[in-house]
Parts: C-alpha cells; sequence; structure tokens
C-alpha cells in the first residue's frame, strides 16, 4: 500500500511480508542505488555482545549456501559497480551502485547476502582477526580515543556509550552460533527498508523487490539489549588525556540533546551550531580563530539520533590555551540564551544549512541514503521538514532551545594533550 504524502517525491510502499520499500524515480541518471537498511546496529546488541552488529557486517558479505565469498563482489564489480556497508549504533546498512540495466542481475545476489548470510565458522575465524585490527587501529587514533573518551563521559551505561566495534576481549569471546542468532534476530522484514533511487520505474522496482527479498527465515529468540535511560549530566565533567602521535592539543565540549521524536527541537539545536561555528563569519570561529588567534580551527555540531543526540564544539589549539578557551566558550553559550541572535546571523545560519541540505540531495547515492536514514530511525517524509522547520524559526524560538539544552552549568569536557 503506497504511504506517500502528497509533496513527498518517492514512493513508500509497505510489502506483504512487512518490508518497506522506498522507490524514486531519477528518470535523467542511467545510474541506480539500491540501500538496504536494517534496524540492527550496536544499539540492538547485549552489552555482551557489543561489536556483534559491525561484525556482521563483515560476515554478511562472506556468502550463503547459495553464493561462495567473493562472488557477490565480482557481480558487481565486473559490471563497474560500486558496493559498501557501514554500521552506526541506530542501524547498519548496505548498498550497491550499479547500471540500471543490471539492477534485476545484481539486486537478488545482495538480498541472499542478508537474509540468508551463512556466516561459516572458518570465515568467522578469518574475519574475526580482520575486526581485532580495526579496533587496534582506532585505539592507535588519537581523535578516535577521545571521541570514545566523550561518549563514555556523556552516555554513561547507555549503549551509544560503547564504540561500535565492541572490544577484543568481547569479540573474542563470540561464536558463530551466537551471530545467526542475532542475524535471524534482527534481519527481519519488519526492521528492513530498501531505497532504490535512479534511473529505474516503480513497476519494475516493486516486482524486483518482491522476488529478491522473500524466504526470510523465521526470527530467532535473542539476548534482548538492555538500554539505560540516557543520563542527565549532574553538572561539568572534565576529562585530561595525554596521548601519543597527537602533534596539538584538541578540546571537545559536548551537550546531549533530543532525539527523534523531538525533530523540531533538534533542528533548532542544528540552527545554533551555526550560529556559533559554521564559517568564518559564526561567532566563536570570528572572535577565537580570526581575531583572538587562540585556536587554529574551532567548529560546532549536532548528530542527530534515535535516543538522544549530541551538540558537540571542537577547538585545535595550544595546550597553555584549553582553560581560557572554554571558559570563553561557556560564556558565549550562556549569551546564546540571554541575548536575542540579530535577523542577519540568524538568516545567514539557515542559508548555510538550507544550502547544504539541497546539495545534498542531488544524487541517487544522497537520496537513498537521505531516505533510508529517515526511514529507519524515523519516519521517511520527515526529512521534508528540515528546511521549512529552518525557516520557521525565530530568535525567539532558539534561546529557550538554548537555555534547556546547552547550559554552561552541565556539559562534558574532553581534552586531549600530547603525550
Amino acid at each position: 500500500m503506497p504511504l506517500n504524502s502528497v509533496d513527498f517525491p518517492a514512493s513508500v510502499i509497505r510489502l506483504e511480508n512487512g518490508l518497506t520499500l522506498i522507490h524514486q524515480e531519477i528518470a535523467a541518471t542511467p545510474v541506480v542505488v539500491a540501500d538496504v537498511w536494517v534496524r540492527a546496529g550496536a544499539i540492538a546488541e547485549p552489552a555482551e555482545w557489543a561489536g556483534m552488529a559491525h561484525f556482521l557486517e563483515h560476515m554478511i558479505f562472506k556468502g550463503t549456501d547459495q553464493l561462495p565469498p567473493g562472488v557477490f563482489d565480482y557481480a558487481i564489480e565486473t559490471q563497474g559497480g560500486m558496493t559498501n556497508a557501514a554500521t552506526s549504533h541506530d542501524y547498519a546498512h548496505f548498498y550497491i551502485t550499479i547500471a540500471a540495466d543490471m539492477l534485476a542481475q545484481t539486486l537478488p545476489y545482495l538480498a541472499d547476502l542478508l537474509l540468508h548470510a551463512a556466516i561459516p565458522a572458518d570465515e568467522f575465524s578469518r574475519e574475526r582477526q580482520v575486526v581485532l585490527e580495526e579496533i587496534r587501529q582506532a585505539q592507535d587514533d588519537p581523535d578516535w580515543l577521545g571521541y570514545q573518551a566523550m561518549s563514555e563521559l556523556v552516555y554513561q551505561d547507555h549503549p551509544y556509550g560503547r564504540p561500535v566495534l565492541g572490544t577484543a576481549e568481547i569479540l573474542q569471546q563470540r561464536s558463530p552460533e551466537e551471530m545467526r542468532c542475532f542475524h535471524q534476530a534482527h534481519y527481519q522484514p519488519d526492521q528492513m527498508t530498501v531505497v532504490i533511487t535512479g534511473g529505474i520505474a516503480l513497476e519494475p522496482t516493486v516486482a524486483m523487490v518482491k522476488h529478491a527479498f522473500r524466504g526470510f527465515a523465521a526470527p530467532s529468540a535473542c539476548p534482548p539489549a538492555a538500554i539505560a535511560p540516557v543520563p542527565e549530566l549532574p553538572g561539568v565533567r572534565r576529562e585530561i588525556l595525554h596521548l601519543p602521535r597527537l602533534e596539538q592539543s584538541r578540546l571537545t565540549m559536548a551537550w546531549v540533546g533530543p532525539g527523534i521524536d523531538q525533530l523540531e527541537t533538534a533542528y533548532g539545536l542544528d540552527l545554533l551550531a551555526a550560529i556559533l561555528a559554521e564559517g568564518r563569519s559564526s561567532r566563536l570561529v570570528r572572535e577565537l580563530r580570526e581575531d583572538r588567534q587562540l585556536v587554529q580551527d574551532i567548529g560546532a555540531g549536532f548528530s542527530l539520533q534515535r535516543e538522544c543526540s549530541l551538540f558537540t564544539i571542537q577547538a585545535w589549539l595550544e595546550g597553555d590555551d584549553v582553560d581560557r578557551v572554554e571558559a570563553i566558550v561557556c560564556d558565549r553559550i550562556d549569551e546564546l540564551a540571554a541575548k536575542p541572535i540579530s535577523d542577519a546571523e540568524l538568516a545567514r545560519a539557515k542559508r548555510l544549512l538550507c544550502n547544504d541540505y539541497a546539495f545534498s540531495t542531488e544524487a541517487p547515492g544522497q537520496l537513498a541514503g537521505l531516505y533510508g536514514y529517515y526511514g529507519t530511525i524515523a519516519n521517511v517524509d520527515r526529512c521534508l521538514a528540515y528546511v521549512p522547520t529552518l525557516q520557521g524559526y525565530t530568535s525567539d524560538h532558539l534561546q529557550p532551545l538554548a537555555d534547556r539544552y546547552l547550559t554552561p552549568l552541565r556539559y562534558v569536557s574532553t581534552i586531549l594533550h600530547p603525550a
């Protein structure tokens, strides 16, 4: 049954087995992107299986009973296509970019991998070494270590505080049987969204997807994920790390924002991030980098997630200036709630974000990612609300948001210094 709103340019169809198909034809391109999103990110893992979702992403490509390892990659690459995958806390997704006339030949391969991953024991042991090496490389990366330290300070026992990669100790204890259980529990049609954008019409797309994505195994009983509530920051939490291979100090300050259930509020915080540190004329860039030259660079960002989101400010600077810069940032954060934002400043931030949104929806792959992301963590047509919501914000709307979420009395500060 189609679920389109009047203005939504894509077709959203719920198949009889519960799988969701999102399709948009782009007649001008000969390319098609098929992007399959699964609500099986790290948040779905029991704590004792941390890293399972990402490890499974690797093992999906190790074949099925009908598709030996390597055949899928060969089928895509010999046709000039590309394939890749990614796992976050909220989802895993797998995509191919291929000529439109080759989709019917290659989509069944992707579906077979996702529905019927064999997870053979010998491949499991070999691929675990690849994932363990990925963990070792991450632990050699100062920026990854800083981000993970900050996440643990912010989220405490919530799954968002755990690394998506898991830990070597936990992964060494996992078995192919456990992974098959996780796969069979979560890779089910009601947890899966297939997004197809590009040079192919709706009718043949529906037929292809119905044919390819059939024969799901019955769900298995899997240990449930225990999701602790997102903690309220009681005050200022500060951690200082001295790391090798770090050439310059970093300061990261973080605040917890609302999740997907408060999407309009989240978009307002996106505006506040742009006002503070997006572009040379933004407040913190102008003052701290251009005028006072206290930082080499500074930026702000808002990362939207299902359960709760993250507002961050990060500066690259000399170690002796960290305390001074942190104090200035706190003062400027306080001013957001105390003083109205000028019309010109607000208009600049809106223009930047609306342009970024427009630029991110030009190619089939970008559209597929946008639709899949919103279709997985919210409702797909909510992505259309971004620009009109931003345009509707005034200074009177933003000041209470800053007061509620960006107080200088409750935040996390992670400081990295060269060892």
